[in-house]
């Protein structure tokens, strides 16, 4: 398996080079944002003038690391089910919201937006946010500090481990994974077994 090293911020013509199912070792900026944040982002949005922060160029990553440990940039990191924060995404990215990480397909309404403005999601890989938090070299609250774990943070990580689940041209890892297992046939044999 070949990775592929990409540094951010992440300009448009970076994310056209990514294909659906490509894993990444992304290191730069991303911004930590959960279902409270969306909700709060998303009534400031309606609000001429106000915003938390400029989402120009930005990736949020739908997480809420755990409090650090002494000696800790932080606790555990790992992904939330990214369908949740759906209805508020489309404005996001109009927004200019670049990309997006977490874990879980995403709605129809979502997959158009990502291919209208050039974005990707990522997806993380659950069940590792401890090593997850060691790619973190820096983290600090950036809004909403009285959300706790959900605050917004500007995360500085360096190789964190990503797969391209949908891309900038409209593919979509986890339809095509039901495709594939359509084809050959063991769709059904899975679906009767479980």
């Amino acid at each position: 398996m070949k990775i592929k090293k990409i540094t951010g911020p992440l300009e448009k013509k970076d994310i056209s080079r990514l294909e659906c199912g490509d894993w990444v070792l992304y290191s730069g900026t991303i911004y930590t944002a959960r279902d409270a944040a969306h909700e709060r982002i998303a009534a400031k949005n309606k609000v001429p003038g106000e915003k938390p922060y400029d989402l120009k160029n930005k990736i949020v990553f739908y997480a809420g690391p755990t409090p650090a440990k002494p000696g800790q940039v932080t606790g555990s990191i790992g992904p939330t089910t990214s369908e949740r924060m759906d209805s508020y995404t489309p404005a996001l990215l109009k927004a200019g919201l670049r990309a997006m990480i977490g874990k879980g397909q995403r709605s129809l309404q979502v997959k158009a937006a990502i291919k209208k403005y050039g974005s990707v999601y990522f997806a993380a890989i659950g069940g590792v946010a401890a090593l997850n938090a060691k790619t973190i070299k820096n983290s600090e609250v950036v809004a909403y500090g009285d959300l706790g774990t959900e605050a917004i943070r500007k995360v500085e990580v360096e190789g964190l481990l990503l797969v391209v689940a949908c891309d900038s041209k409209g593919r979509d890892i986890y339809e095509e994974g039901r495709n594939k297992f359509k084809v050959n046939g063991d769709l059904d044999n899975v679906q009767r077994n479980v």
